[in-house]
């Protein structure tokens, strides 16, 4: 669903510093800049984008910070079985739904038709969760970082090429703009000094965040075509019904040890339960913001997500403040505004040429006009002779 999900590593090794008098400066023009913006744009719809995307980005939040309290506090690092309790409400909900539900969108229909399809889209979707938090034990933090932003390009082409949308380019621009403020997020943690290991295998753990974001893309793409054409219960209700079998399956393969060393009481049940909700609200609204907007848009405007974790470390984890974090926030939400303020366009579907009577028509005019000029050529010999 999305790849800043209980990415908790981000928390671990945060060191913050001081902004600078220039810092400071630059953040009020940007925070001026944005206001005005909202402003003369004065339009609803960008306004309801921007807080649908942000109320994403605290979902995502509370899954990061649950999983930090269970990694740091309880040594508790089950990213499968998180998943899987997720998948597991999925089914529950939406898959139970669907059971009741009669003709052609009941859930039997469904899986005669195009079973295998959404066998495919849980599975990009398990495995995309799983690589992006599995890359973490082989290259940096850094790396991570940078690769994961890898998935809006190849969710624009993908969009393109499925779905017909047509970017402008001011679009582009925008997204320049959005990377450009998680780069600052990224140069901000190297300033202030952090101290990460160069982890066990660099290569792997790059290609594991490529595929992970690409697998992303994947997923958002079918999501926005599934809720636009047919809807998101039958989205949710497929997911969760193979995201639980994929997922239960290998969370038997590589989990099952860390299952069975968990000493379980009330405030890891508890961590456990408000994780659970955070990615069931997460997967439940995300359709809703898609539908009325686009998985590009969702997805910059949840690159904010690890800001909002870090900003919510300073009271939890006691963090130190770094202005350099607010301004890359700042750079993002230009960015995302940017985005939302021209909508892209659909393609029209190029029509084939359809042979019919005029066709024919056409083909016997032409027949007619070529016997009348052989008729002309001979009338004209004749009178020569």
């Amino acid at each position: 669903m999305s790849s800043r999900l209980f990415s908790h590593d981000r928390l671990d090794q945060v060191i913050f510093q001081g902004p600078s008098d220039l810092g400071c400066s630059v953040i009020l023009w940007l925070m001026l800049f944005i206001s005005l913006a909202l402003l003369s744009l004065g339009s609803r719809h960008i306004l309801k984008t921007i807080i649908l995307g942000q109320m994403l980005s605290l979902f995502i939040c509370g899954t990061a910070v649950t999983s930090q309290y269970l990694a740091e506090q309880y040594q508790v690092n089950t990213p499968m079985f998180q998943s899987f309790i997720n998948y597991s409400l999925l089914l529950l909900v939406y898959t139970t739904m669907l059971a009741f539900r009669t003709g052609s969108d009941s859930l039997w229909q469904i899986l005669k038709q195009r079973w295998w399809k959404y066998l495919f889209l849980g599975l990009a979707d398990v495995e995309a969760n799983y690589m992006i938090v599995k890359a973490y034990q082989y290259t940096t933090l850094t790396s991570v970082q940078l690769l994961d932003c890898f998935g809006i390009p190849v969710l624009m082409a993908l969009s393109w090429f499925i779905l017909r949308a047509r970017y402008r380019l001011i679009h582009f621009l925008a997204v320049a703009v959005c990377l450009l403020g998680v780069g600052t997020m990224v140069g901000a943690d190297i300033l202030a000094g952090r101290q990460e290991s160069e982890g066990s295998d660099v290569v792997i753990g790059d290609v594991l965040v490529l595929l992970g974001a690409s697998l992303y893309a994947i997923s958002n793409v079918s999501e926005e075509y599934i809720v636009k054409n047919l809807s998101r219960v039958e989205f949710l209700g497929m997911v969760g019904l193979f995201g639980t079998i994929i997922s239960g399956l290998q969370l038997a393969i590589v989990e099952h040890r860390e299952l069975m060393r968990i000493q379980w009481n009330w405030k890891i049940a508890l961590l456990f339960a408000v994780f659970a909700l955070c990615m069931f609200g997460l997967y439940s609204f995300m359709p809703v913001v898609i539908k009325v907007t686009s998985a590009t848009s969702v997805n910059l405007g949840i690159l904010t997500a690890d800001l909002y974790s870090l900003f919510f470390g300073l009271f939890l984890f006691f963090y130190k403040f770094s202005g350099l974090y607010i301004l890359s926030f700042v750079i993002i939400m230009v960015g995302f505004i940017l985005y939302c303020s021209t909508p892209t366009r659909t393609a029209e579907p190029t029509a084939l040429p359809q042979p019919g009577s005029t066709g024919l028509d056409n083909a016997a005019l032409k027949l007619e006009e070529n016997d009348r000029l052989c008729g002309s050529h001979a009338s004209v010999s004749g009178t020569l002779r």
